[in-house]
């Protein structure tokens, strides 16, 4: 029987190695798993590299887990944005490494992951600093610059409901970049604020199918 659900945070977490390429999901505040990036401190896992759309804010999940120095790197979009004070402390000190990336450069990356797709064109960062000694080509006239694909250890992602094979809904625009990243992790952790029975969550209806979750966690 397949049966994807875990009975804590602790559970889900385990295995996570240091080292890790983590995706994090999460628009600023929405959809963010923090119940799992806090417990993440307790798991013990160095040396990270987070994907995020944002390096973290206040001082809870990401900013949280950033302040005990187990993250080694941030590949963002927005590495400053409303109290985001840890990451730029940590980054004056000479703590941490960033990698900015477009926001939808960020997006297409890990879906191109997800997708087995080699790489992609885009003229996003064309003739700027963020496409400095990448591979240009042009096309109707315009410079494109090739980017790769991104691919994580674990996705750390959250939705609201999930069945026990792992199907996922989530609450409007908290969606945001978790079924991208879920696809594009060997590991795909989901955090959910409830768990229904199977044919409850209509199949026109799931955005994440199961066969991109490993494990998921309900976390009231």
């Amino acid at each position: 029987m397949i049966d994807k659900r875990v009975n804590s945070i602790a559970e889900a977490l385990a295995g996570i190695k240091d080292g890790s390429t983590i995706l994090v999901g999460g628009f600023g505040n929405a959809g963010s798993p923090v119940a799992l990036l806090e417990a993440m401190i307790d798991q013990g896992a160095k040396e990270l590299t987070i994907v995020s759309n944002n390096a973290g804010e206040g001082d809870f999940g990401l900013a949280k887990l950033m302040k005990t120095g187990a993250i080694r790197k941030v590949i963002c979009t927005y590495p400053r944005s409303a109290g985001s004070v840890v990451f730029e402390d940590l980054y004056e000190q000479g703590k941490i490494e960033l990698e900015v990336v477009p926001q939808g450069t960020l997006s297409e990356r890990m879906r191109a992951a997800g997708a087995g797709i080699g790489g992609f064109y885009t003229p996003t960062s064309a003739g700027t600093l963020l496409g400095e000694g990448k591979e240009t080509r042009e096309f109707e006239g315009r410079v494109h610059v090739l980017e790769q694909p991104l691919k994580g250890d674990v996705a750390l992602v959250k939705a609201r409901l999930a069945d026990r094979w792992g199907n996922l809904t989530y609450n409007k625009s908290a969606r945001n970049f978790g079924p991208v990243m879920a696809m594009a992790a060997e590991l795909t952790i989901a955090q959910v604020d409830q768990f229904v029975e199977l044919g409850e969550l209509d199949p026109e209806l799931i955005v994440t199918p199961g066969l991109f979750v490993d494990r998921v966690v309900e976390v009231s």
